[in-house]
């Protein structure tokens, strides 16, 4: 009997032996099929990460609803994004991505209009494209989109209400438009291909040349230039750059306006996580003329850190409004699943390393435009003259001529 025990508890070790060396089998071939890295990633994430995962297990092997993973995925995702708690950062949904990259070329399917980041109260409409869709729907500048494809807008989800908003060629979005009296109206909209224009020009009086900045996406850096370089060529004897409701864009097209713009030195710096620094200079030649730069709490990002760095560099004058103070940097992570995260990755900074997060640019001249001027410019219907930020821009340059 005694024997018996002791042989029962030999097969019981030899059992639990071989047990062992199958989960070490089995461990080792799964992290021979999935990858040697990812699997020493899984091992390290924290109690937290590692319960995500069981959730998602959980969820596959147990639930008997019917439900759609990809739904499912996509609001996990866009809800961590959200969590971190930074404005800047955001998640994108397969179709969202896509047209994000195609809007950045400055040719995009949609129906032509710019709007704010969203509120409590909805999407405000900043700027809408002339002959555009939008514009013969009757949408105004001044209006607001509370509601997309019948998907009322929140302070959550406003970010994926805007991207709704594209979608493909002909096809149709239905929205609830919002005047600023209150009168609610309910759109049909074809969407159409839209091509932005990012820079215009013109000659006003007394030589200066007037430059407007829509954005620093895809080809506004070598529209600059050019635009720039024919004023210039006509006779400018000083420059107004208009960065009013402007969204910001790449640093490669900023730096390669500031680089023409500006002499031979650092025009900007960028910081990331790890410390890891990127200094971005200037050549010796410039646009050797007095310069000013027109502003509002509509201009991010980019377009914060052209005024700052004119004026850090080349003493413009500013005129208009406090900017966003935008001095985060996000780069976009595409997923496997067709998605994306723009993530805060990085600071920026001007030249000689200030920082413009939470407070912006302060004008030189600080004013703000009526809520009918605001409309009337955002159509580009606001004469020059009626134009008060222009008025005190050209004020500051015949300043800087004496």
């Amino acid at each position: 009997m005694k024997k018996q025990t002791q042989t029962n508890k030999e097969n019981t070790s030899k059992r639990q032996v071989s047990l062992r060396v199958l989960l070490i089998s089995s461990l080792l071939s799964v992290l021979l099929g999935v990858g040697l890295s990812a699997s020493i990633f899984f091992l390290r994430l924290d109690k937290d990460a590692r319960s995500m995962l069981q959730v998602v297990n959980i969820i596959r092997s147990q639930y008997v609803g019917d439900y759609d993973w990809h739904e499912i995925a996509d609001g996990s995702m866009d809800y961590m994004v959200s969590s971190l708690g930074d404005r800047w950062s955001y998640f994108l949904r397969a179709d969202e991505y896509q047209h994000v990259l195609e809007s950045r070329k400055n040719s995009y399917i949609g129906i032509g209009i710019t709007v704010s980041r969203g509120t409590a109260t909805g999407i405000e409409i900043l700027n809408i494209t002339p002959n555009s869709p939008a514009e013969r729907a009757g949408m105004l500048v001044g209006d607001w989109i509370v509601a997309v494809d019948g998907v009322t807008v929140t302070e959550q989800n406003w970010r994926s209400r805007v991207e709704a908003i594209a979608g493909e060629e002909g096809s149709v979005v239905k929205l609830e438009v919002k005047s600023p009296s209150g009168s609610l109206n309910t759109m049909d909209i074809t969407r159409e291909k839209i091509v932005s224009i990012p820079v215009v020009d013109e000659m006003l009086p007394n030589h200066v040349g007037y430059v407007k900045i829509r954005n620093f996406y895809s080809g506004s850096g070598s529209a600059m230039i050019a635009a720039v370089d024919d004023l210039v060529q006509q006779g400018a004897t000083s420059l107004v750059f208009d960065l009013r409701n402007n969204p910001g864009g790449y640093v490669t097209e900023l730096t390669k306006m500031l680089d023409h713009l500006l002499p031979e030195g650092v025009i900007f710096q960028s910081r990331t996580l790890e410390g890891e620094e990127q200094v971005y200079t200037s050549d010796a030649s410039m646009v050797d003329l007095p310069i000013a730069v027109l502003v509002n709490k509509d201009s991010y990002s980019a377009a914060e850190f052209f005024a700052a760095e004119l004026r850090e560099s080349a003493g413009a004058y500013i005129s208009g409004e406090l900017t966003s103070g935008k001095g985060f940097a996000q780069q976009l992570f595409p997923l496997r699943n067709g998605s994306a995260i723009g993530l805060s990755t990085s600071r920026y900074f001007t030249g000689k390393g200030v920082s413009l997060i939470g407070t912006g640019v302060k004008p030189d001249a600080q004013l703000s435009l009526s809520e009918e001027q605001q409309r009337l410019y955002a159509q580009e219907k606001l004469s020059h003259e009626e134009d008060g930020q222009l008025q005190a821009a050209l004020s500051g340059i015949n300043a800087l001529k004496k």
